[in-house]
């Protein structure tokens, strides 16, 4: 603490990347950040638990290996409970994490993981993630099967977790990407003009992207200093 100033520690940020693509590749991805906004997190990529099962969309950008989280088709998802399980048993192992950041089929997992915690359905072992940043997310299409058990009531109640949604106006998955925006309570919103990926942040989104950091880090000088208080009481 410097004079009545508490200092406030980087949040640690688990990354979650698209599908069929990698962690190293995120981390090119949004290299493409100011240092002013990616110098406020502490970083660590996790790479999906399966091999890509088919051709992905950047072989032509970006050198293999690539992975993917879960399979999905019209009636079923497959795979989802053991992605689950992959992504707690490294947080376990190299937590805790206090935020999460999905791009795509990433972005969709970071979303749900606040509600699965809510609903005691996952990552009861964990600390509570406290936001999520979400590019290009999508809540999981609907499935003749249903959604996976874990996720039967993630949506039943508004997600109150602090977020931050990065749109493209030429997103495929727009649409999909503001409902699953809409499911938060009071969201930041950065949209930009290109498409299904991770834009480089204009001065708007970068002003946006602070106003986040503030209040995230509002919120940490306020759960650090409700312990202060509680251990000088004690």
């Amino acid at each position: 603490m410097v004079g009545n100033q508490v200092q406030v520690k980087k949040p640690r940020v688990l990354c979650l990347h698209g599908f069929r693509t990698s962690g190293e590749i995120l981390k090119k991805m949004i290299g493409k950040w100011p240092d002013s906004v990616l110098g406020n997190f502490d970083f660590d990529f996790l790479d999906g638990q399966y091999p890509a099962k088919g051709k992905s969309d950047v072989e032509s950008i970006y050198d293999p290996p690539y992975y993917e989280w879960y399979q999905v088709n019209e009636i079923e998802c497959m795979h989802f409970e053991e992605c689950v399980a992959h992504i707690e048993d490294y947080m376990i192992k190299h937590g805790p994490f206090d935020g999460l950041l999905g791009f795509s089929q990433g972005g969709m997992l970071a979303s749900v993981i606040p509600p699965m915690q809510r609903e005691g359905t996952a990552f009861t072992t964990v600390p509570k993630i406290k936001f999520v940043i979400i590019i290009s997310g999508f809540e999981l299409r609907e499935l003749k099967s249903g959604p996976p058990k874990l996720l039967a009531n993630v949506y039943s109640a508004p997600i109150d977790c602090p977020s931050i949604h990065v749109i493209g106006e030429k997103d495929f998955l727009k649409e999909r990407n503001y409902k699953l925006m809409k499911s938060f309570v009071n969201p930041f919103l950065i949209h930009h003009s290109v498409g299904h990926t991770v834009p480089k942040l204009d001065e708007k989104g970068v002003e946006t992207m602070n106003k986040f950091i503030e209040k995230i880090q509002e919120m940490f000088r306020q759960e650090l200093q409700g312990g202060l208080g509680l251990k000088s009481a004690l």
